[in-house]
């Protein structure tokens, strides 16, 4: 296999990343592939926790695809054995465990969505449960013999809840351990992971040292900054973009974001060439307005493709700007004396992924029918042959909603 100089792919790994441990030896790792014609083995775990995937997820499942770009073998390691854990990263009490049939659900939903990023057919899909589930007691006994109490404590997030007398469950020590595990099975030469995730890569690195194999590389990516423009992006925040939202609404809400996270965005979900990058910032400074457009446009691009990314900026322009319904704008009909709840109408409409969603927008006052705001979850419509209504959902999705 033929792999671009050492150099020119440090250019494309380096990008947007914060920390690679080390540096110098993902270097010889590099050199030695191409001398060899062989391919890295890239790991990056998840946990499937939350079925739910949005930008911030994009980050490190983006710098995964640019390892398979560069002809590296991409490992991504589903981890139903480890959810049974619960990361504890990041967190000020014990998580609750989910279910083998919560786990397994939320596995084939981030499989979903993960490979709109990933190329499918090139990502070698693992689940740890395969290796971590055939340990016995004695196998997880030696395990735990190969890190100290001390050195546990020494996690940023284990020792604040231990100086805030906040409890923490033996078992959580072993989620580290487990992931490290993961490394040593795979014989893993690089790990992807958030910034909060450090100590757990670096037990990886520890636990191949201890089998005698080449430790792995720990490579961290920034936690992206949600739309809010301070905290993390996350669902509880409500500060995120979800990658399969619509076009119409990622496009508004790339647009909402503050002027300041704009060099970041570009840096960390846009395709924007590495060599363009640092005309971004001038770009920035000068024009602002277009060049939040053009943000808009690259990161709808990718999960839309470029026509619909083109319509949502159109849709933009008419519905933001100039205050009226979209020419795209669906017409649905239903025949007269039907009565059609309103869930099911915006369900028709494909303006929200579950009558959840719909619900909490109408709770929300996100929902109006001819400019009035609709507040009762369970409204319904009784349709004759004159009845026509302008149905708006969330800030940029309509529909004209006639009787036939």
């Amino acid at each position: 296999m033929s792999f671009l100089p050492v150099q020119e792919q440090l250019e494309v790994i380096k990008r947007g990343t914060v920390e690679i441990v080390p540096e110098d030896e993902l270097v010889e790792k590099l050199k030695k592939s191409k001398e060899e014609g062989s391919p890295l083995k890239i790991k990056l775990g998840c946990d499937p926790t939350r079925p739910d995937l949005h930008l911030g997820h994009s980050v490190i499942l983006r710098k995964l695809r640019q390892f398979q770009d560069l002809g590296h073998e991409a490992i991504l390691i589903i981890g139903d054995f480890t959810a049974l854990i619960g990361d504890p990263t990041g967190q000020n009490k014990t998580r609750p465990a989910l279910s083998p049939e919560e786990i397994k659900e939320n596995a084939e939903t981030y499989l979903d969505q993960a490979t709109k990023i990933l190329d499918e057919s090139k990502t070698s899909i693992v689940y740890n449960s395969e290796w971590l589930g055939d340990m016995d007691f004695e196998d997880v006994i030696k395990l735990t013999s190969k890190l100290t109490v001390a050195r546990m404590i020494e996690r940023d997030d284990f020792s604040k809840r231990y100086n805030n007398n906040q409890p923490i469950s033996l078992h959580e020590f072993l989620y580290p351990l487990a992931q490290g595990q993961d490394s040593v099975h795979l014989q893993s030469d690089v790990e992807l992971g958030g910034t909060d995730q450090k100590f757990n890569l670096l037990v990886g690195r520890e636990l191949q040292k201890d089998a005698e194999q080449e430790p792995q590389i720990a490579l961290m990516m920034p936690l992206l900054v949600g739309t809010d423009g301070t905290k993390k992006m996350s669902k509880s925040y409500d500060n995120y973009i979800g990658i399969t939202e619509s076009a119409n609404d990622m496009y508004g809400k790339v647009l909402s974001i503050p002027d300041d996270l704009m060099y970041s965005w570009f840096e960390l979900l846009s395709d924007v060439d590495v060599d363009e990058l640092p005309k971004y910032e001038k770009k920035i400074e000068e024009d602002p307005r277009d060049t939040k457009h053009e943000l808009a446009l690259s990161i709808t691009r990718i999960y839309h493709g470029e026509d619909k990314a083109q319509q949502a900026r159109k849709n933009f322009e008419q519905t933001v700007i100039g205050d009226a319904i979209p020419d795209d704008a669906p017409t649905l009909e239903y025949s007269s004396g039907n009565e059609v709840r309103l869930l099911d109408i915006v369900s028709d409409a494909e303006f929200t992924s579950s009558n959840g969603e719909t619900k909490r927008l109408i709770q929300q006052g996100g929902i109006s029918i001819d400019d009035e705001k609709v507040s009762d979850k369970g409204y319904s419509v009784t349709f004759e042959e004159d009845t026509e209504f302008t149905l708006k959902v969330g800030k940029r999705n309509y529909a004209i909603v006639k009787g036939k």
